[in-house]
């Protein structure tokens, strides 16, 4: 039987304007029989991992102004806490069960903050080239900044010694308001890293700031890039797993900066991605996620997100519309078999 025409123009007038793939089972059996000749074929649209999201770039200018005033609360912090740190003769490094069996490797450390720097390379042209980089961006924006708010908590209450004698400690400034502002700047300035010559501050033990980049940045490349590259998921996981490591060996950090830092960093990534990408979650009356006090901020930042963000590619150019062509519209007009 060749393919009924009225039903073919049908489907291709559908597929112009569908956004997402369409999975249609066969007909088979009775189902074949209740098709008659010349009668259109209802197809129920699913929600394809294509359909279009809204972007709202202002909420993630809202989410970066959060992040930036999480990281200068950050350096304000540790140029406080700094003061406080006690010296290296009056308390001794605490006992670390990492550090009696590892002697420490004095170029280690450079290869966690290399490791990061790669590793935050890769996720920044990754995040470029989404195409809902904005929803994308905001969550890791707020993840981020939750994340160094904590940090700031964490260091101020509880003030820990250096977790090894090798390490150099700037004069402390006592009440030198001016000299410790400059300090934070140059603090921001470097990025805080050891390598760009930023950091000579102490006090900043728990928990580990190296530990939640190198742990976050991995956990986005892989939730927002294809399943299929399991080689490029594992090459970003041996580059994080060793530039943890590698804070450890460089005794830059006590095991339980590192443990805490690990823990906090996949539990909010966690929670957070099982909120967004479950509906039926958001308002379920047993899910004590909600008592979070970051649930208002979630639900004011994933609103209109209404279905899990799909893995779709696209350039961060916009071309003209005679250039554009939309990979997700694939859709085949579906005609009964002989």
């Amino acid at each position: 039987m060749a393919p009924n025409k009225d039903l073919a123009s049908t489907g291709a007038g559908q597929g112009a304007r569908s956004a997402c793939p369409v999975h249609t089972p066969l007909l088979t059996g009775n189902a074949k029989t209740n098709v008659k000749l010349g009668e259109n074929v209802k197809i129920n649209m699913p929600n394809g991992k294509c359909k279009p999201l809204p972007l709202e770039w202002w909420k993630t200018f809202i989410a970066l102004v959060y992040a930036v005033s999480s990281l200068v609360l950050t350096t304000v912090t540790i140029t406080i806490v700094h003061e406080r740190v006690p010296s290296k003769e009056s308390s001794p490094p605490l006992p670390d069960k990492f550090f009696d069996y590892i002697d420490r490797v004095k170029w280690a450390f450079v290869v966690t903050e290399v490791n990061g720097i790669i590793l935050t390379s890769i996720w920044f042209i990754q995040w470029t080239f989404h195409k809902y980089r904005a929803i994308v961006a905001r969550r890791f924006l707020f993840l981020v900044g939750t994340l160094y708010l904590y940090r700031c908590v964490t260091m101020y209450i509880t003030t820990l010694p250096v977790p090894g004698m090798h390490m150099i400690c700037a004069p402390k400034l006592n009440d030198d308001l001016q000299a410790k502002m400059q300090r934070v700047l140059h603090l921001m300035s470097g990025g805080g890293l050891s390598i760009t010559g930023s950091h000579l501050l102490c006090g900043d033990f728990l928990y580990s700031g190296h530990t939640v980049m190198l742990t976050l940045t991995y956990l986005f490349i892989k939730e927002y890039s294809p399943r299929s590259f399991w080689w490029y998921h594992l090459l970003c996981w041996l580059m994080s797993a060793v530039g943890v490591v590698c804070i450890l060996v460089a005794h830059e950090h006590y095991s339980v900066d590192v443990v805490v830092g690990y823990f906090i960093t996949t539990r909010l990534f966690y929670w957070y991605h099982t909120m967004a990408n479950l509906q039926t979650l958001r308002c379920a009356p047993g899910n004590y996620l909600t008592h979070t006090w970051w649930n208002p901020v979630f639900n004011f930042f994933e609103k209109n997100v209404q279905t899990e963000v799909p893995c779709c590619f696209a350039s961060p150019i916009s071309w003209p519309p005679s250039c554009v062509k939309n990979r997700c519209n694939t859709y085949s007009a579906v005609t009964p078999d002989d």
